[in-house]
């Protein structure tokens, strides 16, 4: 089904071949397009302007905060504003909609486009107005992908699209290009998130896409619709690669020409001898329908594979709840197990992966005439944008989807996150959305709470809503409508004339900004200290920490415009005490400031730092990074960090990156500390490595150890703004 090649090779006479030239990178469609955006003239360090920008309502008040504390006078790039997350206006009183009325103040004063809540999910839309083949696009969320039309796209951090407002560059080592190479077509029954599941379960663990641009392109891409290929672009995100690209086609071409963007199509494709790092061959026709049990899409199975062993998985997910969330008590997953079939309690279908036209078509044509029965069982489905919903409508699928007896929402991201649809206690959903990470369907396990969710295909979760809820796989229907690749839809974005603000290359420097009570400045930091004292305020020893963990979605959504009330929920379900415990650091270094210490050396600071073995999985937040930073943090000390994303959030907001190899054989607890001396004078040079002594243990009985700290591919500007404090002290100098 998938086989992964990590060697080198070369596209030659329609096959790979192994190569030993490892200069010689000519000729992916990647190379192309990163070459055309580079400024740097230097195609190994890569400083990368964009073609246009997106964010949601979690994270645009404080991109434009930090862009103007640092002296923005206008948006120099098509930046779009959606309100696809905190739309619901469900918690905190009146401070989501004032967020979204800041929005619109921001557009009309800087010159952005302005998306109402309800309108379009944020990557739906840049795939309808924006994406483009050869183009860049660079959002504040981790599923900026629209590699399907030709267009590199990355998620990122807040502060770096704030760089791009400020007239900045994205600055990378030239990345690793994967070929992922598709043969065959899917069988009737397989839809796009069964393929990236396959995709995302065959790479994640191993790493083989790291940071990595993927490169799609083979006969399979021929029979693949726009709508499916988008899909499994979307999907990448969780192989933890950069970015994607696909090669084009007439079904690129016609579905341009359909969005009413047909002269923006060129023609993409590999050149002949192109390099490329390691390919991953995806065989269309041997994919079936898969199923990513809790806790991560990388979990995944074959629904048959889940069926033939649904005990032992399902315990093993007991087993994960319990270690990492906390739940002791859940009642055991093997009692859904019904005389021998599996039963689930929500479907639902939403958001950038599972609201496309050709998805929520498919499920009406599966569910025509059915009822999904008066049971636990419910359904609810999100198309992507209003166009969607609109030709949807005009084909009757709304109403067959409505007859037989699923909810209809608005354009909505709310399910992907955990702020719609949330489950009852001890419910296991299955959802066409894009990841499961824990309490991704709402739930809170510190009450007592805990929810499950499963991803699957829309194909198979109206299959199972037809069936009742019982958990059953498109290609066991005896019915199932096959996906055509010249399936399209016919764009009517009237919706958006109705109601969007267009004002790119328009602002209004007069227009005054609307602030509600909630949006706040961020607080001042200091610029690094000499020397550190940092205390260890969480030691997190899973495998992999996801940015759910370091500070969760869901209801938390609404203080993204807060930074010292969102602080508040850092770690809050991985680590309870973790604020307390920061909080307590922090009072000790404002002590110090003040001079209430005069035996503290002046020149040593007092701060915080988690250690975690591979964090920043997930999401682009960068509040992520920033709660840590407001609460006194000034490092993170892994093994590895999971993204390069969360890595740059850390730096951004002025901490530091540390590497520690052995920091397993440390046995770190919270309350150990680091002390690191001459830490500044090393980022002053370019040094990569300090000599710092742990700390452990009480008074007499403290034993130090010394510990060797690494900061490996810190650029001089990374080393500078660590310096300065973080990114708006860094602009403000």
């Amino acid at each position: 089904m998938i086989t992964i090649q990590n060697t080198p090779v070369r596209w030659q006479n329609g096959r790979f071949a192994p190569t030993g030239d490892f200069e010689g990178r000519e000729g992916s469609m990647a190379r192309a397009i990163l070459l055309a955006h580079n400024s740097s003239g230097d195609p190994n360090r890569l400083s990368l302007r964009f073609d246009a920008m997106a964010s949601h309502d979690i994270t645009y008040v404080g991109i434009i905060q930090t862009a103007r504390a640092s002296g923005m006078k206008e948006f120099p790039l098509p930046y779009v504003l959606t309100n696809c997350h905190n739309s619901l206006c469900a918690v905190g009183g009146t401070i989501n909609e004032d967020d979204h009325v800041f929005g619109l103040s921001a557009a009309k004063k800087y010159g952005g486009e302005f998306v109402p809540a309800h309108q379009a999910v944020i990557h739906s839309y840049m795939r309808e107005r924006y994406a483009a083949p050869g183009k860049m696009i660079l959002g504040s969320d981790s599923h900026t992908r629209y590699g399907a039309y030709g267009c590199m796209a990355i998620g990122e951090g807040g502060p770096e699209l704030a760089r791009q407002l400020l007239r900045k560059t994205y600055d990378i080592p030239y990345p690793r290009i994967v070929a992922v190479y598709l043969t065959g077509a899917p069988r009737p029954g397989v839809g796009p998130q069964d393929v990236a599941l396959a995709l995302v379960g065959a790479t994640f663990k191993s790493g083989a896409v790291k940071n990595a641009v993927m490169e799609f392109f083979g006969p399979g891409v021929s029979a693949l619709s726009m709508d499916y290929r988008a899909g499994i672009d979307v999907m990448t995100t969780e192989t933890t690669c950069l970015s994607s690209v696909w090669q084009t086609d007439e079904q690129t071409r016609a579905a341009l020409a359909l969005l009413g963007r047909g002269d923006s199509y060129r023609e993409m494709s590999p050149a002949e001898g192109a390099y490329y790092d390691g390919v991953v061959t995806v065989e269309l026709d041997k994919v079936e329908p898969m199923i990513a049990l809790p806790f991560h899409p990388s979990n995944a199975y074959t629904i048959k594979e889940f069926k033939a062993n649904m005990a032992g998985l399902l315990h093993q997910v007991d087993v994960d709840a319990a270690e990492r969330l906390g739940v002791k008590n859940a009642p055991p997953l093997a009692g859904k197990i019904v005389d021998g079939q599996f039963r689930v309690d929500q479907g639902v279908i939403a958001g950038c992966s599972g609201g496309t036209y050709q998805n929520l078509k498919r499920a009406a044509e599966i569910l025509k005439g059915c009822s999904t029965g008066s049971g636990a069982f419910w359904l609810s489905c999100y198309p992507g944008s209003m166009p969607i919903n609109l030709e949807l409508t005009k084909n009757g699928y709304i109403a067959q989807l409505m007859a037989a007896g699923a909810s209809i929402r608005s354009c909505f991201c709310g399910p992907c996150f955990g702020a719609g649809d949330v489950p009852a206690n001890g419910a296991f959903s299955i959802r066409h959305s894009t990841r499961n990470f824990p309490n991704r369907e709402g739930s809170k396990p510190g009450e007592g709470q805990i929810s499950y969710v499963a991803l699957m295909d829309a194909r198979s979760i109206a299959a199972t809503a037809r069936m009742g809820g019982v958990l059953t796989g498109a290609d066991e229907l005896p019915d199932v409508p096959a996906d055509r690749a010249d399936e399209q839809w016919n764009y009517d974005g009237s919706a958006y004339k109705s109601r969007v603000y267009f004002g790119v290359g328009r602002p209004q420097p007069d227009e005054p900004l609307v602030f509600g009570p909630n949006i706040a400045d961020w607080p001042e930091q200091i610029p690094l200290p000499e020397n550190l004292l940092l205390t260890c305020c969480a030691a997190i020893y899973d495998p992999v920490t996801t940015t759910d963990e370091l500070i969760p979605s869901g209801e938390t959504s609404s203080y993204r415009s807060n930074p010292l009330r969102l602080s508040e929920f850092a770690l809050s379900r991985k680590d309870p005490q973790y604020v307390s415990r920061a909080k307590a650091v922090q009072a000790e270094e404002r002590k110090r400031r003040a001079g209430q210490d005069p035996d503290f050396p002046a020149d040593t600071g007092i701060g915080s730092f988690i250690m975690a073995l591979k964090p920043g999985d997930g999401s682009a937040r960068e509040q992520a990074a920033s709660c840590q930073r407001v609460l006194g943090g000034c490092a993170n000390v892994a093994e590895e960090y999971a993204t390069k994303r969360y890595r740059s959030n850390v730096v951004n907001w002025g901490m530091l990156p540390f590497i520690a190899e052995d920091v397993r054989s440390w046995n770190l607890q919270p309350g150990d500390s680091l002390y690191i001396p001459g830490i500044r004078t090393l980022l002053r040079g370019d040094g990569g490595e300090v000599k710092a002594l742990l700390l452990q243990g009480d008074g007499g009985e403290q034993k130090q150890t010394p510990v060797v700290l690494k900061l490996p591919g810190l650029t001089r500007e990374e080393r500078d703004i660590i310096l300065a404090g973080c990114l708006i002290n860094y602009y403000a100098e």
